[in-house]
């Protein structure tokens, strides 16, 4: 990969003088959005599109998996795609996860989050897995 094209895909997040720089890549507040959402009961599983999956079996491993991060002028846009757990309101646990995406971006990253977009991809009985 190009030292070009690593670059489109770090952000800035930091620059002291003289010091240098932090950057951070979209895939790590990816996985920091992936994780948060999990902590939130009701939610089974990310899923991610037809091509992550393969990749996933493959062995390759992607913690990133059913969210995608876009970032412009220092504020968030994230989407993620889960499945939930049977029985469960889907709108309060879609709430809950915007929320929780949103308090853990901006905690870990110090990046102001614009919006957080769920999509339900399905629903699990414990009998499914």
């Amino acid at each position: 990969m190009s030292k070009e094209a690593e670059v489109k895909k770090a952000y800035k997040i930091l620059q002291e003088n003289g010091i240098g720089e932090v950057q951070i890549s979209s895939e790590v507040i990816g996985v920091i959005s992936s994780l948060a959402a999990m902590e939130v009961n009701g939610v089974d599983s990310m899923s991610g599109n037809a091509t992550k999956e393969l990749i996933s079996k493959l062995g390759v491993k992607n913690g990133s998996k059913g969210v995608i991060i876009s970032l412009e002028d220092n504020v968030v846009n994230a989407e993620l795609t889960i499945n939930l757990k049977y029985g469960y309101n889907v709108r309060k646990v879609s709430e809950q996860v915007q929320e929780k995406v949103k308090q853990a971006i901006n905690t870990m990253t110090g990046l102001d989050v614009k919006n957080v977009n769920v999509r339900i991809a399905g629903v699990r009985q414990e009998t499914d897995k």
